[in-house]
């Protein structure tokens, strides 16, 4: 059960941080419009580099190194000590690196300025310490304050197409003091650093290990909207930025069973539970597809009047690229559980590493012609490409592994009552006159569908969740 109450609150996080800019979609795509969204994109995918470099998948390491030795305070409060000292002085390097690049930047040179405090957010940013724990309910309730606090701030400030600015500096502020309200928690839970114990650099190269996969996968989201900038227009990068942001909302509810079993499966690894690992891998597995599949082809259903209503008539393009990226929600579900989960838990980092590396390169070589010929629609397609290329390769990984024959034995079931839910929903969303009550009854409608076909097909999810009720 508790791991269900880890998973509710790390949705919960993860779409927090995602729901903040959403929920401001509607008001800041009118205000600012498709240039100074494209702005917003543009700079911020540049900025992720520099994170990035500074960050040195730490997140990803030290959620797990906390997993491992999580009931052993002497040694969970000299490993966290180490780690985020780490962790400042290489967000210290990549901030200098990033001064260099503003001295010769004259395009955006404020903008980048502003986005910056999301690299100095990194250097504050221990919520890898508390997931390690498998404490989520911290991230989540300390974060909702000053999440809503840049709500009220965005709406009170930025009025005119002239305040890209503010809108960018409240975002970038919100995640530097989001990051800090955190540290209050340390309190209670570590002792004091022993400095003449701590040794930062033997944990640098097994992070860096974690660096090359973790720079992979942004990859798919910054490098496209640079080369859109680039190859096509910053408006473009605006596109494909508001179309991304929605996917991403629904992938906040997917992935976040990745977040919360990586702690847990490392834990249970590091004390040889072999089958209780797998056993957890396959109820992941079938539990991401089940939510995932109807996600997918719900968010393609509504896709041709929700997107120029909700952003307005200037983003009417939007949709078509929505209906385009809306199957990557099932792929990067499948392949957060078999990375996430499996792979990086049980020291399989290579193959982790090769799955994304493999994806970006992809994505890379096939960004440019499809950009070329087709715009953003082509950097969409090349996501897509990318996804599948990821999944499809950790599949080949695990096939020793795992049954395939376990892994997928509902997905059939799960994808014919989507595919039912997307016919009716669709027919529904370009017939009726888009409204916020239309689309409650769309939602509602494809809603029932969908588990009305599942409790007709029965997949074994059913006798799991009635093994959680009486728990």
């Amino acid at each position: 059960m508790q791991l269900v109450k880890n998973y509710l609150y790390n949705a919960g996080y993860n779409i927090l941080i995602l729901l903040t800019p959403l929920l401001t979609v509607p008001y800041i795509s009118r205000v600012l419009g498709p240039t100074g969204v494209g702005i917003n994109a543009t700079t911020n995918s540049v900025i992720t580099y520099f994170l990035l470099a500074g960050t040195v998948g730490i997140t990803i390491y030290g959620n797990r190194e906390i997993a491992f030795i999580r009931d052993d305070l002497k040694e969970r409060s000299r490993v966290f000590w180490e780690i985020e000292f780490l962790q400042i002085t290489t967000i210290a390097l990549a901030y200098i690196a990033f001064l260099i690049f503003l001295f010769t930047e004259t395009q955006f040179k404020v903008a980048f300025f502003y986005q910056s405090f999301y690299i100095i957010a990194g250097a504050f940013d221990i919520s890898w310490y508390f997931m390690g724990l498998e404490d989520f309910k911290k991230t989540v309730v300390r974060n909702t304050f000053v999440k809503i606090a840049s709500l009220v701030a965005i709406f009170t400030l930025v009025k005119t197409s002239q305040d890209v600015g503010k809108y960018i500096l409240i975002l970038s502020l919100s995640q530097l003091f989001g990051n800090i309200s955190l540290w209050p928690y340390l309190i209670n839970s570590i002792s004091k650093p022993k400095w003449h114990e701590l040794s930062l650099l033997k944990h640098l190269l097994p992070s860096l290990s974690l660096f090359v996969p973790q720079v992979a996968t942004t990859v798919y989201l910054a490098v496209n909207k640079t080369m859109l900038w680039q190859l096509d227009s910053v408006t473009a990068s605006g596109y494909y930025d508001y179309s991304d942001k929605l996917v991403k909302i629904v992938l906040a509810v997917v992935t976040a069973t990745g977040t919360v079993m990586l702690p847990h499966i490392a834990n249970l690894y590091a004390k040889r539970k072999f089958k209780q690992v797998k056993k957890y891998l396959y109820a992941s597995f079938d539990f991401v597809l089940a939510i995932s599949t109807p996600m997918a082809f719900g968010i393609a259903g509504i896709a041709t009047t929700f997107a120029p209503w909700f952003f307005g008539q200037k983003f009417a393009s939007v949709n078509i690229l929505l209906m385009i990226e809306a199957p990557v929600i099932i792929l990067i579900g499948l392949s957060n559980v078999i990375g996430q989960q499996y792979l990086l838990p049980t020291k399989r980092t290579k193959d982790f590493t090769k799955s994304v590396v493999l994806g970006a390169l992809v994505n890379i070589i096939v960004n440019i012609p499809l950009i070329i010929y087709w715009g953003v629609r082509g950097a969409m397609l090349a996501t897509l490409f990318s996804e599948i290329t990821v999944t499809a390769y950790q599949l080949f990984c695990v096939r020793k592994d795992l049954a395939f024959s376990r892994l997928f034995k509902n997905f059939w079931k799960y994808l014919l009552s989507a595919f039912i839910m997307f016919l009716v929903i669709y027919n529904l969303n370009i017939q009726m006159r888009i409204s916020v009550v239309a689309l409650i009854e769309q939602i509602v409608v494809g809603l029932a569908i969908y588990i009305g076909m599942i409790l007709i097909l029965k997949p074994t999810i059913l006798k799991r969740l009635n093994d959680l009720k009486h728990r």
